[in-house]
């Protein structure tokens, strides 16, 4: 399987193997079952036998500092990894905080976020001469998410290059001792700058507690969290740590995969990316399309089969460890007709990009918001949009058979055809 194209893989093993067993590289001689068939990744995903918390993980993997036993993360005790009951509360709570409304609401700030950096895109390509080409990943998909998410959290946007380095550690597992130590000390500058954190929004809290405008809605997702947890459940500070952690990696970082896999997608189907600037009401269903063309989270975090589990035939012993392609499920042929094909047109949306049941992402509707005005501005704003590298001269990012996001590391583009010539 190649990580630029690991598709026709995943066609094979759909037709040969769908339920396959391997020990991928680094993984200490355990196996791994990859599930690759949508109905069996979609049922999978809504199945309890098949838990998230790491007291279910062999022992191998708690050796190799992938998971600790009690759930706990270098960055605090992530809802990622909880199973009901503790999930059940973790995300009650963070719904309360992490409103459709409040979310609605960001709307406009994102326009004026994407406005701003598209200036900054056209400037620099002029002052270049287009001679370069202009990376989109740095100039666009990775500033407007993260910019948002901070802005959501009370974070000062100055901090980004600090999560963006905190997060890349952290997304990755590490298979190695080099990688287990840069994902430790990652987790422990996330955590305490996460403590200190909330430990200034709280004191504000309490400032504002007789303020009631100000306790009708808070105005970061820190405050919210905060005035939630005291008045409906008593959490760990940890767990506190955790689900702010969760947002910030996840917030960002999905979306970052949305913009530079989707954008790349147009660019390599021009007829497409011409459809969509003479269609511009197609943008909410083109946006689905590319979520399902290539998916920005490749696999579904791990599960662990805690007792035998039938999955599509095949018997999964108790104690294996399972992956959930969801990738390969979103270009499954029985579910998605031509599903190989990018089709802006497509009306039939049930991918599983955000994945399913219980664990589907809270922040899909952020994520799909932010994708659809980056999206939609760059093919408005700059109609002759070229790749200014050979496809398969790009760089694709993967952390290895345990993680779970894909996406470009760089994409350069160049903004009209008659630049860099």
């Amino acid at each position: 399987m190649t990580i630029m194209d690991p598709y026709p893989t995943y066609a094979h093993l759909r037709t040969e193997a769908p339920v396959y067993r391997y020990t991928p590289d680094g993984m200490a001689g355990g196996d791994l079952w990859l599930v690759t068939r949508y109905a069996d990744v979609r049922a999978a995903l809504a199945d309890p036998r098949l838990a998230k918390h790491p007291r279910h993980a062999p022992r191998r993997l708690l050796d190799l500092g992938v998971f600790t036993a009690d759930g706990a993360g270098p960055a605090g005790v992530s809802m990622l990894f909880a199973d009901p009951p503790d999930h059940t509360r973790l995300r009650r709570l963070v719904t309360r905080a992490f409103t459709r409304r409040r979310v609605a609401a960001l709307r406009p700030r994102i326009e004026q976020i994407t406005d701003t950096l598209l200036a900054e895109i056209a400037q620099a390509e002029i002052a270049q001469n287009g001679r370069a080409g202009i990376d989109l990943i740095a100039a666009l998909a990775f500033p407007l998410p993260i910019t948002v998410i901070c802005e959501l959290l009370g974070v000062p946007v100055a901090d980004r290059e600090d999560f963006r380095e905190w997060s890349r550690a952290l997304i990755s597992p590490p298979l190695t001792d080099a990688g287990r130590a840069v994902r430790e000390q990652a987790g422990r500058s996330l955590a305490g700058y996460i403590r200190d954190l909330i430990a200034v929004t709280r004191q504000v809290v309490v400032d504002a507690a007789d303020d009631a405008a100000a306790a009708d809605e808070q105005p970061d997702l820190v405050s919210a969290l905060i005035v939630a947890a005291d008045e409906h459940d008593q959490l760990s500070e940890d767990e506190i740590v955790g689900m702010i952690n969760l947002l910030l990696v996840a917030g960002h970082e999905t979306t970052v995969n949305l913009i530079g896999n989707g954008m790349l997608a147009l660019l390599r189907h021009p007829d497409q990316a011409a459809l969509l600037r003479a269609r511009p009401e197609l943008l909410p269903t083109a946006v689905e399309e590319l979520l399902r063309y290539d998916s920005p989270v490749e696999r579904a975090t791990i599960r662990f089969a805690t007792e035998d589990v039938d999955i599509g035939g095949t018997t999964v012993p108790a104690g294996s460890v399972v992956s959930l392609a969801l990738a390969s499920a979103n270009h499954d042929p029985t579910r998605f007709r031509d599903g190989a094909h990018l089709d802006i047109t497509r009306t039939d949306h049930g991918h599983v990009a955000f994945g399913h049941g219980i664990h589907h992402c809270l922040g899909a509707p952020l994520a799909r918001l932010e994708g659809e005005i980056a999206i939609g501005a760059l093919v408005r704003r700059f109609p002759d949009l070229t790749l200014a590298v050979p496809p398969d001269a790009l760089r694709r990012q993967c952390g290895g058979p345990l993680s779970t996001l894909r996406g470009v590391a760089e994409l350069p583009v160049r903004l009209s055809r008659g630049t860099g010539r």
